[in-house]
């Protein structure tokens, strides 16, 4: 077996992998790490999950892959959707004798799974220096709030150095059991803002996970800087509770409840799913691996209950033709809580 000298590849380098560089985002791929796991085991067959936004880089991996592995070990790609650590493809898992989960930190350790959370190359610090001008001067509150996502652990101690050679103090915490690392916040989970600061710097892409963690800490500012898209903002959810509270109001009226439960490990919430039909007779119980707005048109209910991955409901919502609302919306929409309540739907400690 035939393998690139040490000294021609650098870590993270998509070389590695045969890919163009863009928007100068590099990802360490971890091949060595995978190549080793299989040599240990003798594994004949390898696994690979990817993340939708990464799928089309699924086949210059298995190319690599292919090189470094013996000729007689087979590698498999899964064609599940996958949104999250919890979101595993447990038909491949059980059929392959390695399986390589990319994108997201563990949420599940498992000696079968190597998790390979795709730090990214990209440099941090200019883009938190664009977001001072949005945090508090240190003389008036020190305390800053510090998280990010997994693909930017690999920096959190510069992170965390940075604001502390600035004068902050920098307050953090690991979450719950669904958190691999402290800092980390996760689409369904922001525990780790939970911190003794009233400004919480997020450092990452997107705009979801800030988006639910200032709903999730109202009384907190969120500043976001992103060194992917290299922009920084404050988290605004006065357009997502609108949306929210559309959808609740349009639900009110519904007289027949499709209640969800998601099959996919890691998000399944029964006792959830349960209580709600066993209190409402027009409420059925629907399981469900993918939610789609197609496979829900053929129920023809008046409206829906997502038990499963919050960002179904938030990001997928205005999709529905119906409305989709988490279990606390649905409380509202039937009159057991008032309109004020609304709230983030998160998961803590599901599995």
């Amino acid at each position: 077996m035939s393998q690139q000298p040490e000294s021609d590849r650098t870590e993270g380098d998509l070389r590695n992998t045969g890919m163009e560089l863009k928007h100068e985002r590099t990802w360490d791929y971890e091949l060595d790490r995978i190549v080793d796991a299989v040599e240990e085991r003798d594994a004949m067959k390898v696994g690979l999950q990817f993340p939708e936004g990464l799928k089309r880089r699924a086949g210059r991996v298995a190319d690599d892959l292919r090189r470094l592995l013996p000729d007689e070990t087979t590698v498999l790609l899964s064609g599940q959707p996958c949104y999250g650590a919890c979101d595993l493809d447990t038909y491949m898992m059980r059929r392959t004798d390695v399986f390589v989960h990319f994108g997201h930190s563990p949420m599940k350790e498992s000696d079968k799974i190597i998790y390979v959370p795709l730090f990214s190359n990209v440099e941090v610090t200019p883009i938190m220096e664009e977001a001072r001008a949005e945090l508090a001067a240190p003389e008036e509150d020190d305390a800053v709030g510090l998280v990010t996502t997994a693909q930017h652990m690999n920096r959190f101690d510069e992170m965390q150095a940075w604001l502390e050679e600035r004068g902050y103090t920098v307050e953090t915490r690991r979450g719950d059991e669904r958190l691999t690392h402290e800092g980390q916040v996760l689409g369904c989970n922001y525990a780790s803002a939970d911190v003794d600061a009233d400004q919480i710097l997020y450092v990452g892409g997107g705009k979801f996970h800030p988006l639910g963690l200032a709903m999730e800490h109202p009384d907190k500012k969120v500043i976001i800087a992103d060194p992917v898209n290299n922009a920084v903002h404050v988290a605004d959810t006065e357009q997502f509770m609108k949306q929210r509270y559309a959808a609740v109001h349009k639900a009110m009226d519904a007289e027949e409840w499709g209640v969800i439960f998601c099959t996919k490990i890691g998000q399944g919430r029964w006792d959830t799913a349960e209580e709600i039909v066993e209190a409402n007779d027009n409420a059925y119980l629907i399981t469900m691996d993918e939610v789609t707005p197609d496979r829900l048109t053929n129920f023809g209910f008046d409206a829906y209950v997502n038990t499963g991955c919050p960002r179904i409901t938030t990001d997928d919502g205005p999709q529905f033709k119906q409305p989709m609302l988490t279990p606390g919306e649905y409380k509202i929409a039937i009159g057991e809580k008032p309109m004020d309540s609304l709230s983030f739907d998160t998961f803590h400690g599901t599995w």
